[in-house]
């Protein structure tokens, strides 16, 4: 019996051990994650900005940036946007869950872009390459605050390190989302919607979200039938 405690003991530290060598588990591959998601939505945002098509965002929340754009004033894309950042990056550091939809869609690819073109800073969001590395930053900068939060706080030592932080969707509504990505996948080309549509039937076959494949399907014949910009 002793020696069955002691062997359950000794793999649980190996185990811990491997955790904290392990990429996926160790504190400072979180910043390097969130970057590159952040500099994906960041160019997204770009992508929207200058052709119209192409930001990762509910259709409600990305029409707040287009108010701004067409009228001029981002007020309201900026303080929305920034509030949810700010309140994500204390609610991913105290329970451990990051919402992306809170976080990296809303607060990096609307707020900051809003609070950018707010100040006539537009050469992060008109540049690709620039934006890619503004995403970065920033995505960087959040993980690195959320992990350095959660150590200063609540760090416990049984603790699964970079991974206790996870993505995840904190907003039930993104359920109905997958129509509404299918239907602005139409909009982009016939072959995107095409493709929309088959990934959103297979999922829903599979009893999955319907929205992952409809983004997967509109991703693998938008990379086959790309959109042509005049």
């Amino acid at each position: 019996m002793e020696n069955t405690e002691q062997w359950e003991k000794e793999q649980e530290e190996i185990l811990a051990a491997q955790k904290q060598k392990s990429f996926w588990f160790a504190d400072w591959s979180f910043p390097i994650i969130v970057g590159l998601m952040s500099a994906a939505v960041f160019a997204g945002t770009h992508m929207y900005v200058t052709y119209g098509v192409g930001a990762f965002n509910e259709v409600s929340i990305v029409a707040m940036l287009k108010a701004g754009l067409d009228g001029g004033s981002y007020g309201a894309a900026a303080a929305f946007g920034a509030s949810f950042l700010f309140a994500r990056i204390l609610e991913g550091s105290l329970v451990g869950i990051l919402d992306l939809g809170g976080s990296i869609l809303t607060g990096i690819g609307i707020g900051i872009p809003a609070i950018f073109l707010s100040m006539k800073i537009t050469a992060p969001i008109d540049n690709f390459a620039l934006s890619l590395a503004t995403g970065l930053i920033l995505g960087a900068l959040v993980g690195g605050v959320i992990i350095l939060i959660r150590k200063f706080t609540i760090n416990q030592s049984n603790s699964t390190f970079g991974a206790d932080v996870m993505m995840g969707a904190g907003n039930s509504s993104g359920r109905f989302l997958g129509p509404l990505i299918i239907l602005s996948a139409c909009l982009a080309s016939i072959p995107i919607g095409i493709g929309a549509t088959l990934g959103a039937l297979a999922f829903y076959a599979w009893k999955k979200p319907i929205a992952g494949g409809a983004i997967l399907g509109a991703m693998i014949l938008g990379a086959l039938f790309p959109v042509a910009i005049k």
